[in-house]
């Protein structure tokens, strides 16, 4: 509009006495110029605060998987979409044709054997989400909407690399709403038969774990890791789940592991990995357990701040955990995260670099 105004000035001036006219030409333009410098540090400042506020995320575009669930064996397709700002992570069965939405949140965990179930009051169920939703958490997805053709997620090839490889080729897109993380406010502890999990403070999210087998080719295995900068992506993601040889026979009686094969699954007998390959790491095993806590920790509907410590814990642990942080208002809160805390949560920064060649 100033340059409007000065080119119009200019104009006129041309046709009355431009000699008479330069002294006020002069003095505008200078005094325009003082007015855009003396503004720009604010619009400056003010674009560099709005760039600095950490937001929520979604996907860029739809992503598409499909295969066998490990537990039922029934084929199923998923289809995950992008989802608005505060949607959260929702699992949509397209079999069902009402009540069909299930929020991937703890207060809807149902205990099950050896998978993550989640059931909304209707009853509608959805089985083995730790996987996917250890992806979103390890991506930084916030939102999304999953839609599943069966009871159950498929298994893919028993990590969450496939569905990490997805969500990284559709893209992730920033939306206008702050993003709130959950603060471990004190340590929280619960135990179930000889297993425990903890919760403490911490300024950004780590996963400690052990596990103890008799088998040889799992044995006693430990592992600590700050999940910032890419780490679920570069050291767990590629990790599989496991059994052992002699535990399949029973876990089929029970209506379990019906597709479970060599290509989708780790088993051991004694010392012998019996799958194909070998393993992908030496401490697969131990590494997968910090998959699956990853992935159940993120029932709690944000990214959590604090240290999470398994040690032989399994998935109703970990929602035991999660039940008691919540019921417990002096244990937890809510928090805007700031640029510095954003920087340090799973999924800041991740690279194709870090995606294992096995993806």
């Amino acid at each position: 509009m100033a340059f409007f105004f000065l080119k119009s000035t200019h104009c006129c001036a041309a046709a009355i006495n431009p000699a008479a006219l330069r002294p006020f030409v002069t003095v505008l333009f200078q005094t325009v110029t003082n007015c855009v410098l003396s503004l720009s540090p604010m619009i400056l400042s003010s674009l560099s605060t709005k760039e600095d506020i950490p937001v929520q995320t979604t996907l860029d575009t739809i992503v598409a998987f499909e295969g066998k669930g490990l537990h039922t064996g029934a084929f199923a397709s998923v289809v995950v979409r992008p989802a608005p700002a505060d949607h959260g992570i929702v699992f949509r069965r397209t079999d069902v044709t009402d009540h069909a939405d299930v929020s991937a949140l703890w207060s809807n965990v149902i205990v099950s054997p050896l998978n993550t179930r989640i059931e909304n009051a209707a009853g509608t169920k959805v089985s083995t989400i730790e996987h996917i939703m250890a992806a979103l958490a390890g991506c930084g997805i916030h939102n999304a909407l999953i839609e599943v053709s069966g009871p159950e997620v498929p298994i893919l090839d028993g990590s969450a690399a496939e569905f990490v490889e997805g969500f990284m080729r559709a893209g992730v897109r920033t939306m206008s709403a702050p993003l709130r993380v959950i603060e471990v406010l004190k340590p929280v502890t619960v135990t179930v038969g000889g297993a425990t999990a903890t919760l403490t403070p911490a300024d950004t999210l780590h996963i400690e774990f052990e596990i103890d087998f008799a088998d040889r080719a799992i044995g006693h295995q430990e592992k600590h890791l700050n999940m910032s900068n890419g780490a679920f992506v570069r050291e767990l993601c590629d990790s599989r789940t496991f059994c052992r040889s002699s535990d399949v026979d029973a876990m089929r009686a029970q209506g379990l592991a019906l597709g479970g094969t060599l290509e989708n699954a780790v088993v051991v007998d004694g010392a012998e990995v019996l799958s194909p390959g070998g393993l992908r790491h030496r401490d697969e095993a131990v590494r997968h357990k910090m998959l699956d806590a990853l992935g159940d920790l993120y029932t709690a509907g944000a990214p959590i701040l604090g240290r999470y410590t398994g040690q032989k814990a399994g998935h109703a642990v970990t929602n035991a955990l999660l039940r008691a942080l919540f019921d417990d208002p002096d244990a937890w809160g809510w928090a805007v995260a700031d640029a510095a805390t954003a920087a340090r949560l799973p999924g800041a920064g991740i690279r194709w670099s870090d995606l294992p060649a096995v993806a």
